[in-house]
């Protein structure tokens, strides 16, 4: 018979993996999804090929009233999932959300009793798939930051000569790679198909979640509404941008050692917990039936990442 304490805990976990699946099943197959590829659909028929990546920014703007909702501890999951610019991929997501909280749970009951190893797993699988999620938009943000200052210069040089300023939009996006020509495209397409500009930025800035787009949103929201040289904005803007690239590179080179400090303070818990299971295999299971071992064993892990969160805390400088 097990304990009331193990029940209960074993009770939490499954209701834990329930509400993680139900959540994941929302995602998938909400009715707004099913609206979104449909509409994909119907506006890819007849298009080239290469035209079919640019009508998918139409869209794109039905997308901006669902975006989901914030849950406890895991966040805006469609939000993040947008910006991580893996929108329709999120079968794949759930897939690989299951077999790393498979994996973790089958490799935990080498160590741990399975009522332990099942919730472990289930953490292991949602945060080790949130962590993928943000380090996807992470590059994906770099990527587009460091070509935004040539993107800027280029619509710059273009109003400069007289162009407009929907055909400086479709200028960059034909002319820089992606990720940002793709965004530049879809912004053309965008007001092409009649959108506000002030409304086309709004929604880049909504899709890549980064303070540079940000300015730049807000930027030509400011300069719609009162006027103005907007070759000088978006000159003043993309050399605000290079400097703010510039002092993040410069922090990172500064911080790197206490980066790398932090990094082995976080794993070596798990590697002496990892060493000593394999060395020992009975060092903790010998004791696992103690009363005071789960208290025990769940203050350690707790302290550990609490440890490892204020560790990275103390390392990471948002500029």
């Amino acid at each position: 018979m097990l304990g009331d304490g193990v029940t209960t805990m074993l009770t939490m976990a499954v209701l834990g993996c329930a509400l993680l699946l139900a959540v994941a099943l929302r995602m998938i197959f909400s009715p707004e999804a099913r609206q979104e590829r449909a509409a994909a659909d119907r506006m890819k028929d007849g298009k080239t090929r290469e035209h079919q990546h640019a009508v998918e920014a139409v869209i794109l703007k039905q997308r901006q009233s669902s975006v989901g909702r914030d849950w406890p501890v895991v966040g805006n999951l469609r939000l993040l999932v947008r910006h991580a610019d893996m929108e329709g991929c999120e079968r794949g997501i759930v897939l690989g959300f299951a077999a790393s909280a498979v994996f973790a749970a089958m490799t935990s009951m080498f160590f741990l009793k399975w009522y332990l190893a099942i919730p472990l797993g289930a953490l292991t699988g949602v945060f080790g798939t949130i962590s993928y999620l943000k380090i996807q938009h992470a590059k994906r943000v770099t990527a587009l930051t460091n070509q935004l200052p040539d993107a800027l210069d280029l619509m710059m040089r273009g109003l400069r000569v007289g162009h407009p300023v929907s055909a400086t939009i479709a200028n960059v996006g034909r002319t820089m790679p992606d990720p940002v020509g793709r965004e530049f495209r879809i912004l053309a397409e965008q007001i092409s198909f009649g959108d506000y500009l002030t409304d086309a930025f709004a929604d880049m800035a909504d899709r890549v979640g980064h303070e540079d787009v940000e300015y730049l949103s807000v930027s030509i929201r400011i300069q719609h509404r009162t006027g103005g040289n907007l070759a000088d904005v978006l000159g003043t803007l993309s050399k605000v941008v290079r400097e703010r690239i510039i002092l993040r590179r410069r922090i990172q080179a500064i911080s790197s050692e206490g980066r790398l400090s932090a990094y082995l303070l976080s794993a070596l818990p798990v590697a002496i917990f990892l060493s000593t299971s394999i060395s020992s295999p009975g060092y903790y299971s010998d004791v696992s039936d103690a009363p005071a071992f789960i208290p025990i064993a769940v203050t350690i892990v707790l302290l550990v990442v609490g440890n490892a969160l204020a560790l990275r805390k103390l390392v990471n400088f948002a500029i």
